[in-house]
């Protein structure tokens, strides 16, 4: 595509082309997940132990939950590429050569994301949470509530991981600076804070544990912002190379 404005039409038709490639690869990638719902189910349940279900179709919902939750994270990377193609559109030419490499990225931060969670924030919260239980209170997790809990929990920290991605991607486009970012850094991790407890279960210790690692890439975003930025002005102000005038013609 070249640099000229497209109409309204073409974009909202372009959006629905995308959207329609993204729950085909969810619907794909969420049948074998299905037929492996057993073993996937054993592997998240480790921090939890026993589940449970309280409705006589309550094992078939876990098993559409799973489903559905493992299509969208195997097909994760068949939905960033959909996204940054769909972004690549509203860019100038020279603005759209690293959409791949962001797209790579964005997959891996991603994953990156979901493994701090399973393998630290899952275990550490779920201990946290059945430690209330007494003699008189025993814990009988849901399977169901179980699997909503831990997707929620992957897919807030695998989209938290993301964030230094798109600052950085914002910052190379011109639509934030350094500056921007650190006038606003008291707003920001208000709005952590929020963001945390919203995204995660209703208990301090998770919610910490999402808003730290937030703050610590919000920081880290900050310098690839200050380090993107100062290349940007350095390429800027590079004086442009004139050809050399033939030999033998006079200026």
């Amino acid at each position: 595509m070249d640099d000229e404005k497209l109409p309204l039409f073409t974009h909202l038709e372009e959006l629905r082309r995308r959207i329609l490639y993204c729950v085909i690869a969810i619907m794909c990638c969420s049948i074998p997940c299905y037929l492996l719902a057993g073993p996937i189910l054993t592997f998240l349940s480790r921090s939890a132990g026993e589940l449970v279900f309280i409705s006589p179709h309550g094992a078939f919902i876990a098993h559409i939950k799973l489903a559905f939750f493992g299509g969208i994270f195997i097909a994760f990377p068949v939905l960033t590429w959909q996204i940054w193609s769909f972004i690549a559109i509203g860019l100038k030419r020279n603005e759209r050569k690293y959409l791949s490499l962001y797209g790579v990225l964005s997959f891996l931060f991603f994953i990156i994301g979901a493994v701090f969670a399973y393998y630290l924030v899952l275990p550490i919260g779920m201990k946290f949470l059945l430690g209330f239980a007494t003699d008189t209170l025993r814990p009988m997790v849901s399977v169901n509530k179980y699997i909503s809990f831990v997707a929620l929990l992957l897919f807030a920290f695998g989209l938290v991981f993301e964030l230094p991605l798109i600052i950085l991607f914002l910052t190379r486009i011109g639509v934030v600076t350094p500056e921007t970012l650190e006038k606003n850094r008291k707003y920001a991790i208000v709005l952590t804070f929020v963001v945390a407890a919203v995204l995660t279960p209703p208990d301090v210790l998770t919610q910490i544990l999402l808003a730290v690692p937030s703050l610590l890439l919000f920081e880290m975003s900050i310098w690839l912002s200050k380090l993107t930025s100062r290349r940007r002005r350095e390429k800027l102000d590079s004086p442009i190379e004139t050809e050399p005038t033939p030999t033998g013609i006079e200026e």
